[in-house]
């Protein structure tokens, strides 16, 4: 007889294979358009677009995915066969009320709101996570500076690998308007959205803060607009550039979460 903790497992062990299956997917997909980019490119010279990141370990691979890595917030937050898949917070929040998010971090304090009554999947999972203090100590541990402009945050491990253990619903996907021919819509500067693996309703607690307007699929929840000080506060780490030179890595002004609050307004 199949206990309840064995079939727990088995169910957190086909979560996750379905999960591997999908990054494949994903990572083929990613390999095939970038090779189109690059043969593009030899004919016309130009190309614009996004295109799906796809991590991974092997040093081949990752080179082959360069190009296509520093034009999407991507994040892989799923539990290990190890793990046991968590489930989503319970929604505690007020759906109708207003959020500030706050951060004090090593380039100084970074604030910006969220409307629960849009994204309240989103507001509750960080109310949630704040309250438990998951985000104090972490860091922002990518700056795009090309084709994208945004500042990466939320992961735990600090390598764009970590997550809280458990998925959120993508929402509030409409709210940039209609994606152009290009598949692309503009996420303007001072957007918070989430980062996700490349597959819909992907998203944990990786977030990405854009400090220049940027085109991106309408595929990534924007749930919050930092202020005035904050943006500029990102802007000037995103002026700073990526340590070592290039256009996507860790950013040279080392932005450090000392604490992350989540308050209602």
């Amino acid at each position: 007889m199949v206990t309840s903790d064995q079939r727990r497992r088995q169910l957190a062990r086909e979560k996750y294979e379905r999960q591997q299956r999908r990054r494949e997917d994903a990572r083929r997909r990613t390999r095939r358009l970038t090779l189109a980019i690059t043969s593009a490119v030899a004919v016309v010279a130009v190309i614009a677009g996004a295109t799906y990141l796809a991590t991974s370990g092997d040093d081949d691979k990752d080179k082959t995915d360069a190009a296509a890595a520093s034009q999407s917030p991507s994040a892989e937050a799923s539990p290990s066969p190890t793990e046991e898949a968590k489930p989503e917070p319970a929604m505690k929040i007020d759906k109708k009320a207003t959020y500030t998010m706050s951060l004090k971090t090593s380039q100084g304090d970074i604030a910006f709101t969220m409307d629960a009554s849009k994204t309240p999947h989103t507001t509750n999972s960080f109310k949630s996570l704040a309250d438990k203090k998951f985000f104090d100590g972490t860091k922002c541990h990518r700056l795009t500076t090309e084709n994208i402009y945004v500042l990466q945050c939320g992961d735990p491990k600090g390598d764009g690998t970590g997550g809280p253990g458990y998925t959120i619903p993508d929402e509030n996907l409409t709210a940039l308007g209609k994606a152009g021919a290009e598949g692309s819509v503009t996420y303007p500067a001072g957007t918070v959205a989430m980062a996700n693996t490349g597959q819909a309703h992907t998203g944990g607690s990786q977030f990405f803060l854009v400090y220049k307007d940027s085109k991106l699929p309408p595929t990534y929840t924007p749930f919050g607009t930092m202020d005035a000080k904050s943006l500029k506060a990102v802007q000037a780490v995103g002026k700073a550039g990526v340590d070592g030179g290039g256009p996507d890595g860790a950013p040279k002004k080392a932005v450090n979460i000392s604490k992350l609050t989540v308050d209602k307004e």
